[in-house]
């Protein structure tokens, strides 16, 4: 059954230059697609058409009769005096409205109208809301906001005073909350962290009805969709898979069109060098040759039906780099930090070494920014210090870019801040995709990305040894990642960032600094190791705690204890007594190895058991 057909969808925002430009796909219910394509590809246009927000110049989007469409895009508006529990309880109207009709009927039948209609519409009405969770409300509301990390406060808050991030979280929720069958998210884990972005991927492969999303996150679409739509110039091209797969069978085709191209481009200059020999010979004397190289060109002009395929413009740059001679790039002795009664950093003891890379990760609020800027000298600490290295030459992105003077253009910015000439500067932005009149553009006027973007240009203007980036992946599309992941796989030196983007995470951080409840927590080791780390350690804490919950049984003696002197008794429990201390040192050895753990626990509740026996054994042989 089709859920959503898009069909012929035209749109243009000046006479001549559609951004789309006949746009048609269906998707089947309970199918999960990945709508992709560069910024200003048009997606967000294509959403506010498929949402009803946008009419388009031609074409039509239809649904089937009955079928509720809910979109997570721009932000709405809310009544003044609304709180975020308003705008969560918003999304359950509905059902709520459903609970009072109930009630209004139970009264009737209670005062005596208990005709067939009455219990008919009452039946109903009470499968309905007993299958959208009606008795349960509250709760799933609880579910949700723990999930997507809304604490109680926020939802008592005025919605108003709300940051950005915090009202997309919510308007989140509220998406989830409502009864919809078709789901439409535009960047739905901008602004979510790691453990949010998380559980709104369980919910959404949990998720029955059609989710069609907007994401420049990789891992989420590796994880959620099965299906890829791409908008490229104006027009969709389809994957039958997930992201990877979109990335692999993005390269195969355009190889296998480069190749077409250029076995179609060898026949033509074969052709062509033939024709040009036959008009050769028509002049040496045979007229009759010109005829028969006029049929070939023809011939030429009929096949140069493929043009040449295109890549997409790459920005071309390389981070540079200078070898760090010494042991310490960054040391860090009894620091702390609060503000207010907020801790945000309790006493922390940190040494980064030379060609580490680290990955900051925490949820949202746990001070990785502040963080971040004490190492940089932009925050002070409560107590301790944060020194680097005496060779050390650090560069660093902000989450947050700000330019000195928002008047100059991108031009005047790099020729003020890289101090060098117009033909310079013009050199460097090319190679960061400010080509042609785009240099001219106001830097107050720029993207999120194109800010990032144009930082990072002027980052890499000299040599450096440490590098910190804060949420570089921040605003910018699924291309910018894969280049500034390109650029940065060639750099060898000390790097710091902080991000929520997993597949960023995974692929550059060689070692973990994990922030929670004021504490960083340090691993030496990759992600996907540190994942695994974690999940291990939450299956031995549900075993442990399973195994607690069982009833003890009462020490058996063993047989050695029966009938045994209390000499020979203290004898047994000494021996015994030690080898369980060599097991909890095992324990404590084995820490990161989940199946030896797993084994030596087990073999220390024997040997506790086997102990308590002979405790029992030997008071009765005492007495």
């Amino acid at each position: 059954m089709i859920d959503l057909s898009v069909q012929k969808i035209r749109i243009a925002y000046e006479k001549g230059n559609d951004i789309l430009k006949g746009v048609t796909f269906d998707v089947t219910a309970g199918e999960h697609v990945g709508i992709l394509g560069r910024n200003g590809a048009g997606k967000t246009t294509l959403f506010r058409v498929i949402s009803g927000a946008l009419e388009a110049d031609e074409g039509a989007v239809v649904t089937p009769p009955g079928k509720r469409v809910g979109v997570l895009s721009q932000l709405p508006v809310y009544p003044e005096a609304f709180t975020g529990e308003d705008v969560l309880r918003q999304a359950q109207k509905r059902i709520e409205r459903m609970g009072r009709q109930m009630e209004e009927l139970e009264e009737k039948m209670a005062a005596g109208g208990s005709d067939s209609d009455t219990l008919r519409a009452y039946d109903k009405l009470s499968a309905e809301f007993q299958r959208l969770g009606g008795w349960e409300l509250e709760r799933f509301r609880d579910t949700v906001a723990n999930g997507l990390g809304i604490p109680r406060v926020q939802r008592e808050q005025p919605y108003a005073e709300l940051s950005g991030g915090e009202k997309t979280r919510l308007n989140l929720a509220r998406l989830i909350l409502e009864d919809t069958d078709i789901l439409l998210l535009d960047e739905p884990t901008n602004h979510l962290d790691m453990s949010a972005a998380e559980w709104l991927e369980d919910y959404i492969n949990r998720f029955k009805g059609t989710v069609l999303a907007i994401s420049h996150d990789r891992y989420f679409l590796d994880k959620t969709v099965s299906r890829v739509i791409e908008i490229v110039e104006g027009l969709p091209e389809f994957y039958s898979g997930n992201y990877t797969f979109y990335l692999q069978e993005k390269r195969r085709r355009y190889e296998e069109r480069l190749k077409q191209y250029e076995k179609q481009e060898a026949k033509i200059a074969q052709l062509q060098k033939a024709a040009d020999d036959l008009h050769l010979w028509a002049f040496m004397g045979n007229d009759k040759l010109h005829k028969r190289a006029f049929s070939m060109e023809k011939r030429i002009e009929r096949m140069r039906v493929t043009e040449r395929p295109k890549e997409e413009a790459k920005m071309r740059s390389r981070f540079g780099q200078t070898e760090f001679r010494g042991d310490e790039v960054l040391v860090a002795k009894g620091v702390t930090k609060a503000f207010g009664d907020r801790r945000i950093l309790g006493e922390t003891e940190l040494l980064m070494e030379p060609k580490e890379s680290v990955a900051l990760i925490g949820d949202n609020g746990t001070g990785k920014s502040t963080l971040v800027k004490m190492i940089m000298g932009l925050e002070p600490t409560d107590t301790g210090f944060i020194r680097l290295g005496p060779a050390v030459k650090a560069a660093y992105l902000p989450q947050t870019v700000r330019f000195e003077d928002e008047n100059l253009s991108v031009l005047e910015a790099m020729m003020f801040e890289a101090k060098c000439t117009q033909q310079e500067a013009r050199d460097r932005l090319a190679a960061y995709l400010f080509r042609g009149e785009s240099v001219f553009t106001r830097v107050g006027d720029l993207s999120g990305g194109e800010r990032s973007r144009l930082k990072l240009c002027m980052l890499m203007r000299s040599d450096i040894n440490l590098l910190i980036l804060d949420e570089p992946t921040n605003h910018l599309d699924a291309a910018s990642r894969e280049w500034i992941e390109e650029a940065l796989s060639d750099y060898t030196e000390a790097l710091l960032f902080v991000s929520h983007d997993r597949y960023f995470i995974s692929r550059f951080a060689t070692r973990i600094w994990a922030m929670e409840n004021g504490a960083l927590r340090d691993y030496r080791m990759g992600f996907d190791e540190y994942r695994a780390y974690l999940e291990r350690q939450k299956q031995l804490a549900q075993t442990v705690t399973a195994k607690a919950e069982k009833p003890k049984k009462p020490p058996k003696k063993t047989p050695a204890a029966k009938g045994a002197s209390a000499a020979k008794l203290e004898r047994e429990i000494g021996r015994l007594e030690a080898r369980i201390a060599e097991n909890e040192a095992a324990q404590e050895a084995a820490a990161t190895d989940y199946q030896r753990l797993m084994e030596l626990t087990e073999e220390h509740q024997a040997l506790t058991q086997e102990l308590e026996g002979l405790y029992s054994a030997w008071e009765e042989a005492s007495e």
